[in-house]
């Protein structure tokens, strides 16, 4: 059985590879952590340029093009340590921008 974690890093390495500059940390409440690179996805809760925090089903639905991430920032439900710009590309690259 895949775990969520697990199930984000395959999802998610496509989509980065070569997209991300720094490291970026996507922190999902109660399941852990996500790095993001330009080599792609891996699970880890390193240190990071920018973290965003959210529950499973707000990064689900931002994956699925069906939560806006400033609106999901804008409602408290995406939370961003670190720069807000970098959070917005990221966040452009989850949403395939």
């Amino acid at each position: 059985m895949t775990t969520i974690i697990e199930d984000y890093v395959t999802r998610l390495t496509p989509i980065a590879r070569g997209r991300i500059k720094g490291v970026a940390r996507l922190d999902i409440a109660d399941h852990g952590s996500v790095l993001l690179t330009e080599a792609g996805a891996e699970a880890g809760d390193g240190p990071a340029d920018v973290v965003l925090s959210a529950r499973d089903e707000v990064f689900r639905a931002i994956l699925a093009g069906d939560q806006n991430p400033v609106m999901a920032y804008m409602s408290g439900k995406l939370k961003v340590e670190g720069n807000v710009q970098r959070a917005l590309k990221v966040s452009g690259i989850l949403t395939g921008g």
